[in-house]
């Protein structure tokens, strides 16, 4: 399956107020793309396309709110109606809660898996008719490392990422089967530094974080921007969250205890934070549109992992250097094993 390069891509962006989202719609317009930008906070939208203007860039903003419909479907209405066709659906909106599951409210554990999972099955089903009539391009959906894996406090938030590897990887399945040039990719972030810890709904008392290690945004975005131009199924984002689903596919049990040592309390700030304070779970942010959270000082810039995962042609490079070199090693000791063999034999035909 072959992709167009990103300019000459018209893309939209659902979630792109902040965060990964913004970090993604600078990047692809940078690179020469068309995009229609959307989330719920107008005043962010609109910070985010005049600095695309005045890079040069080419943008347009609407306001959606993924819970409705006909919102999400405006999006995809405003990207014909500009450009003409939308060759790439980026979704990454998403809400979430700290708290215990017998503390979520049922409207909290609702509102999540509505934003999370059905407003990317919305994304999907207003996008795929007209990447489908372009003839080729690419669905991306952000979900979480918790698709594979869930922590404590998230019980809501990772049932919807759950629920987003599923029905991408029906879709994909189906696409696959028509013979359809239609990439379908899911990525999965491990912690990321976002303001998305700032927007969350907390009852723990404190501020949220992120199990550590925290990567930066940036990294993120370079996955994202891969999988526009590379059909891609998966990428797991941080060499730490891939660390985390090998352990759950490896030893459930001894996952949950690791989890039980150190998820907890590594979720946990030092700063106080009241079950009142302003939170996006229900409305949006309007004064929060940066890139990058509160956690830039102890956040990674690199992943050698998620590199090599984008330059697949170097991955296949290592791999076949390690299997080579095991190769060499295995050949080494059947050849040292057979000349002791031989050397044993000659001192017993001398005795």
């Amino acid at each position: 399956m072959k992709l167009k390069p990103i300019s000459e891509q018209v893309v939209c962006v659902v979630g792109a107020s902040s965060g990964i989202g913004r970090e993604t719609a600078l990047r692809l317009a940078a690179r020469g793309a068309k995009l229609v930008v959307a989330a719920r906070g107008a005043q962010a939208l609109a910070t985010l396309v005049d600095e695309i203007h005045r890079k040069g860039g080419d943008a347009r903003a609407i306001t959606a709110d993924v819970l409705r419909f006909e919102e999400v479907k405006a999006v995809a209405d405003l990207a014909i109606k500009v450009y003409g066709r939308i060759d790439t659906w980026i979704h990454l909106a998403a809400v979430s809660i700290y708290a215990t599951f017998e503390e979520t409210t049922p409207e909290e554990f609702k509102q999540i898996i509505d934003v999370n999972l059905t407003g990317q099955a919305y994304g999907a089903m207003v996008a795929l008719p007209h990447i489908r009539r372009e003839g080729r391009g690419a669905l991306i959906h952000v979900s979480s490392v918790e698709a594979r894996r869930a922590l404590p406090f998230q019980s809501a938030y990772a049932a919807s990422k759950h629920g987003i590897k599923g029905f991408l990887e029906a879709l994909r399945m189906e696409l696959q089967r028509e013979g359809a040039q239609i990439s379908v990719t899911e990525v999965m972030p491990s912690a990321i530094n976002t303001p998305f810890f700032a927007k969350a709904r907390t009852k723990l008392g404190v501020k949220p974080k992120g199990v550590s290690p925290i990567y930066q945004p940036s990294l993120v975005a370079d996955a994202i921007l891969h999988a526009v131009e590379h059909a891609t199924a998966e990428i797991t984002v941080g060499g730490a969250g891939k660390a985390l689903a090998i352990g759950q596919c490896i030893s459930p049990r001894l996952t949950d205890r690791a989890l039980a040592l150190v998820a907890f309390e590594d979720q946990r700030t030092d700063e106080p934070k009241s079950t009142d304070a302003p939170d996006n779970l229900f409305h949006s942010l309007e004064h929060i549109d940066a890139v990058e959270g509160d956690f830039s000082a102890q956040a990674r810039q690199t992943s050698i992992y998620t590199w090599l995962e984008t330059h697949p042609l170097v991955k296949t490079g290592v791999k076949a250097g390690v299997l080579g070199a095991l190769a060499l090693l295995v050949a080494r000791g059947r050849t040292g094993q057979k000349n002791r063999t031989k050397k044993l034999k000659g001192q017993r035909g001398k005795g």
